[in-house]
């Protein structure tokens, strides 16, 4: 098996010891203190997460949350070697530009930047920003932005007239070096075609094994049509501790902090969501809080207060490595992971779970060198 990469997140919303939602059409909310997003505390962040060995960070986008571009760009300057996975949406600057901003991007960063397009599930949100496409025609948008930008870094003059989107004679005066990889995500038919054609690696929200070895399938063979291959990705909470009591206390915790009004008007927002895999999320709790442990160790609470990405895997290091390994076996290569607070859970699964996977031979830290004798 080919090994392992792993992200972490930027909590560009806040932070907290409590859950911070947010995301698809809902409001930033949060029990407790929160810790604002500022430079310092995400560059905190960014170097805990560098030094542990994380390959890169996410950063979401929305009006949620603080810009993407700006805010990495800030936070790169106290870091050396983390890569900045930037959440963008196609339909808010043009094609040109991106490419351009890219490419400036790789230039000061040292080729830092990783790209997590994103092309908008939620009109309401999207029209705020000027945006009055549907969710089929923001998806043909899409495909036809990255047609143009990924062209433009390869040094081509462009000149294009579709539907969506038209520029003439585009050319960038410096390519990126390397060229950013793209990373894509979506469940919906609109979304596989996108991702087949255009995605580096592809991403999937933490469903249980089964569901991600369909969706595994699904993406493979609309991209070998295209003749292309494609890497696979996970979006994930984690919870791990020394033990799996603890762990599972740490989630006890959590869910008690939620408020049931908030669940409730959480719960009634996500439900008027236009994403798929945001109604896939919802089926895997229902709204209750009974029955979140919907596979070993993977626990759909955080989805009751948080749109996107709404389960954690949950447990004793041991257990937390055992199903990663589970979805490895299915060609999931890269781990997109997060908790709560951000700061101190990144010490937890770096200092808990990546030895384990090291002693098994499914990681290496991407900054180190391996140790005289051993096999990295």
């Amino acid at each position: 098996m080919s090994r392992l990469t792993f992200h972490w997140f930027l909590p560009t919303n806040g932070d907290s010891r409590h859950v911070v939602g947010g995301g698809h059409g809902t409001a930033v909310t949060a029990s407790g203190a929160d810790r604002p997003p500022t430079v310092g505390y995400l560059s905190q962040i960014a170097r805990a997460a560098e030094d542990l060995g994380f390959t890169g960070a996410l950063t979401p986008t929305g009006a949620w949350c603080e810009d993407a571009w700006l805010t990495t760009a800030m936070v790169s300057r106290h870091t050396e070697r983390l890569k900045f996975l930037v959440a963008f949406r196609p339909g808010f600057v043009s094609p040109t530009l991106a490419a351009q901003m890219a490419a400036t991007f790789q230039r000061h960063s040292g080729g830092r930047l990783l790209l997590n397009v994103v092309t908008g599930g939620e009109s309401r949100e999207q029209r705020a920003y000027g945006d009055f496409l549907d969710k089929d025609a923001r998806y043909a948008r899409t495909d036809e932005f990255l047609h143009i930008v990924t062209r433009l870094w390869e040094g081509g003059t462009v000149d294009h007239s579709g539907e969506h989107l038209r520029v003439a004679d585009a050319r960038l005066a410096r390519v990126p070096e390397p060229r950013p990889e793209i990373y894509f995500g979506g469940s919906s038919p609109a979304a596989g075609e996108v991702a087949a054609r255009h995605a580096d690696v592809y991403l999937t929200w933490g469903e249980p094994p089964a569901a991600v070895a369909e969706k595994i399938a699904w993406i493979r063979a609309l991209a070998e049509k295209e003749g292309r291959s494609v890497r696979f990705g996970i979006r994930l909470h984690v919870i791990t501790r020394d033990t799996a009591e603890q762990a599972w206390a740490e989630a006890r915790r959590l869910l008690d902090g939620f408020d049931p009004d908030t669940v409730r008007s959480v719960q009634s927002g996500l439900a008027r969501s236009e994403s798929e895999g945001q109604r896939r999320m919802l089926a895997l709790h229902g709204g209750g809080r009974d029955g979140l442990e919907i596979h070993p160790n993977l626990w759909a609470g955080i989805g009751l207060v948080r749109g996107g990405a709404g389960t954690a895997l949950v447990g004793g290091h041991q257990e937390v490595a055992e199903r990663i390994e589970e979805y490895h076996r299915l060609g999931i290569d890269e781990f997109v992971l997060s908790g709560y607070p951000h700061l101190e859970e990144a010490y937890w699964f770096g200092e808990g779970v990546l030895p384990l996977l090291a002693a098994r031979g499914l990681w290496t830290h991407p900054h180190r060198a391996p140790a005289p004798g051993t096999t990295g």
